[in-house]
């Protein structure tokens, strides 16, 4: 059971490939992009544990030898000094900007490994092996990359395409439960901002997914990705509707900030939060209704979401810290924060006129 999803951007078009069992036929599938025989991989101590040795029995049944570097697991990891540990590794394997860099795990290694193979010679060709639901239905598509900061999140990076991403969704069964339903913060966030049917669908399904469930899992990752396909191909760097993807993460980035980018939020826990912050930002401006945001947040609280500040362990900033962390966001334009809030479910809006006091209540109604 396996789906393809095109990102057909000119020059640079690449599959996402979506399905059960692609961690076997991974190997034969790289070796078809050319290069030198030896692949560089780029993972974290917890995922090599789990799906290094089968990575690495398929590159070698395909007549490919490699090499991989493990790397700490956790937000913290992307930063300079990973950075830099992960452009010395590479170029100890000498690799050419013809060959293949592999970044095998979630989030955290695909920015980092992304980041990481954009800078190296100016650039070489890497393939995503997503192993978390958020990397694979989203930071594993669409060619992000960066690290963070101690000014806020991924303010370092660049725009790089993968040559091929594998979503193998065998691979969501090794997650902790917590890690699973984070990821279904970016899996609501696509049908909230531009697929009501998809948000209906959820509503009936997710939590079947959540439990297990195949078929379920593969439609839920095939849509995300078709969603996030298409709008960037449309718009590839975010000079227009790929801001839309952004949905819930100005409010969720600061509160990743106020954590210390540490377990006690994890980025797709921030995004649900963002998202019921959002809809509710959008009400309050009469954007959307007053049943929206509560629609959103029964949906999420059903799922297992945090859905305010106040659902996180531990002292938080006040609202006033949070709102200028928010304006350190790389989506300010001449000095405006640019939000992104709904008119309705599945109708999402790029807005910079938006009344910081309005903001700062929602904040502190939140907290």
């Amino acid at each position: 059971m396996t789906a393809i999803v095109p990102v057909a951007l000119p020059g640079r078009a690449y599959d996402v490939v979506i399905g059960t069992d692609l961690l076997s036929g991974a190997g034969a599938r790289i070796a078809t992009l050319g290069g030198r025989k030896h692949v560089a991989i780029l993972t974290d101590d917890t995922v090599a544990g789990l799906h290094l040795p089968a990575l690495q029995a398929s590159l070698t049944a395909a007549g490919l030898t490699s090499e991989a570097l493990r790397l700490p697991a956790g937000e913290a990891t992307k930063s300079w000094a990973q950075l830099e540990a992960c452009c010395d590794f590479l170029l100890d394997q000498k690799v050419e900007r013809n060959d293949v860099v592999i970044a095998l795990g979630g989030g955290v290694i695909g920015d980092l490994g992304g980041f990481a193979a954009a800078v190296l010679r100016r650039g070489v060709r890497f393939v995503q092996i997503p192993t978390t639901l958020l990397a694979q239905v989203d930071s594993s598509v669409g060619g992000k990359t960066g690290i963070n900061t101690s000014h806020g999140k991924n303010l370092i990076g660049a725009f790089h395409q993968p040559a091929l991403v594998l979503a193998d969704t065998d691979l969501l069964a090794t997650l902790p439960r917590r890690d699973f339903l984070a990821g279904y913060g970016e899996v609501v966030k696509y049908g909230l901002l531009g697929d009501a049917d998809f948000f209906d669908w959820l509503e009936i399904n997710a939590l079947g997914m959540a439990n297990g469930d195949v078929a379920a899992r593969i439609h839920a990752v095939t849509r995300s990705v078709q969603m996030k396909a298409e709008i960037v191909v449309k718009d590839e760097t975010e000079q227009g509707d790929r801001a839309l993807l952004n949905l819930g993460h100005t409010f969720c980035h600061a509160l990743e900030k106020a954590t210390g980018y540490s377990d006690r939020l994890l980025h797709g826990e921030g995004v649900a939060i963002g998202c019921a912050m959002a809809f509710e930002l959008s009400s309050r401006l009469g954007l959307c209704s007053q049943e929206e945001p509560s629609r959103v947040r029964a949906h999420l609280k059903a799922m297992g979401q945090k859905v305010d500040i106040s659902d996180i362990d531990g002292d938080l900033p006040d609202a006033e810290t949070l709102l200028g962390w928010m304006g350190q966001d790389k989506k300010v334009v001449a000095g405006k924060l640019r939000f992104v809030l709904l008119r309705g479910i599945g109708q999402a809006i790029v807005t910079s006129d938006v009344p910081p006091d309005l903001v700062l209540a929602v904040l502190r109604d939140a907290a």
